[in-house]
């Protein structure tokens, strides 16, 4: 991969010119209380808004836990977390992060939730050779979206999350449970995650079929769609028990409309993205019932975090009094990104050398609110894994939850309930 020049080279070139970056640098090395900055990209507003409904309350909760600063080499460094806003829009998510980078000068560059967040935000941090940690995407959109190459590491971009074959394996053993016909209606807009998802090659196709399902796949739709008619007439005239794919949550409220005004009641629906979040549901009314989808943290895993010692269920309680709100799936790995920061600063050589800190990354090995993070496992350089189970949103009493029904690829992981058919 070609590289302009980044950030640290200009630096040095300006340095050779002018004498009040190395003036600035020693200012902040030496000073009583010096500050290292942490850039936070992702999207508050936009259709992809629910990703980052708890960023607040953890951000809050980070600043509280770590307000007596993080000691590196004998040395305490305060930290400021900067939060930016995507707007769910991969070009404002570039444009944001190239000015943490540039204008901010932040020290480590973080990023979350989907591709169209991810991506821009690590590639502005690959090219100006800035420390980058990610989350919230499938890992495969993350580095092969990216133009990554398994035998050319990226140098300076890191990511945390589940991936594809984690995604099938735990959607195929729900529809197995399911016992129905095994054919499935795919749903896949045209965007880095639908593109990888129905890729033949990397994405459902190709497991799909050796497992015995026959996936009808009519195409790709642009996102924020508002005519799914001739999606709904394929998957009836090809007979589909089963729905599946990955959608912003208007296109799958547009989408479960139309399919119930024409008629269309398949007996498992099972989404990623849309279906994440208790508010998208809820807004589904008594048709958001049954829905399943994939889970990547909840108040059951038995995981806790290395900064606070808090349980995920103590964390997830603490977001509901804090807000009202029921939990969310991004409040876990939201407060994971920041563990690995954390321990990053702790451990690197020197903090003000980014060379440093991504040798720090690199070499992780910590376990989070989310699961242990190491990037010696992969599956690529640059990839590190978590658990992924799958469930179903119930309402057993008088309000919604999202229930574990699954957890063939992570058994540690307890199962909370048994899947029920949509018709």
């Amino acid at each position: 991969m070609t590289k302009q020049t980044n950030r640290r080279q200009f630096l040095a070139g300006a340095s050779a010119l002018v004498a009040a970056p190395a003036i600035l640098r020693a200012t902040r090395a030496y000073a009583q209380t010096p500050t290292l900055k942490i850039g936070y990209v992702s999207p508050a507003t936009g259709p992809l808004a629910g990703f980052g409904e708890a960023d607040d309350f953890i951000i809050e909760g980070i600043n509280k836990a770590l307000a007596g600063g993080i000691e590196n080499n004998g040395k305490t460094w305060m930290i400021e977390i900067i939060k930016r806003d995507s707007q769910s829009n991969p070009n404002r998510a570039a444009e944001v992060a190239s000015q943490l980078i540039l204008e901010d000068e932040v020290d480590i560059l973080t990023g979350a939730a989907t591709p169209d967040t991810t991506n821009p935000v690590a590639d502005q941090a690959e090219l100006n050779g800035t420390p980058c940690i990610t989350t919230d995407c499938p890992w495969q959109p993350y580095f092969f979206g990216r133009g990554g190459n398994p035998e050319k590491p990226f140098e300076y971009t890191y990511h945390f999350f589940w991936g594809l074959e984690d995604v099938i394996a735990n959607f195929t053993a729900l529809w197995d449970q399911a016992g129905v016909k095994k054919t499935v209606g795919g749903l896949f807009p045209n965007d880095a995650d639908g593109n990888a998802w129905g890729d033949a090659k990397l994405g459902f196709p190709g497991p799909l079929a050796e497992k015995g399902f026959t996936l009808i796949d009519p195409g790709r739709y642009e996102p924020m769609n508002n005519d799914f008619s001739s999606y709904i007439n394929a998957f009836k005239d090809g007979g589909a028990e089963i729905v599946t794919g990955v959608m912003i949550p208007p296109d799958f409220g547009t989408f479960w409309a139309q399919a119930g005004q024409q008629g269309f009641k398949p007996k498992v629906v099972t989404i990623g993205k849309a279906l994440l979040f208790p508010s998208a549901v809820e807004g589904l009314g008594d048709r958001g019932v049954g829905l399943t989808s994939e889970i990547w943290w909840s108040p059951n895993h038995p995981f806790k975090s290395s900064i606070t010692g808090e349980s995920c269920k103590q964390l997830a309680d603490g977001y509901t009094a804090a807000t009202g709100k029921p939990w969310t799936q991004p409040i876990g790995f939201r407060h994971a990104l920041f563990e690995v920061v954390n321990d990053v600063i702790k451990r690197a050589a020197d903090v003000e050398d980014p060379d440093a800190l991504v040798e720090a990354i690199r070499t992780t090995a910590l376990p989070t609110m989310v699961g242990k993070i190491d990037w010696a496992t992969g599956p690529v350089a640059n990839v590190s894994k978590t658990p992924l189970v799958a469930g179903q949103w119930q309402k057993p009493a008088d309000k919604l939850e999202l229930v574990i029904t699954t957890n063939v690829q992570a058994p540690e992981i307890p199962v909370g309930g048994t899947l029920q058919l949509l018709s």
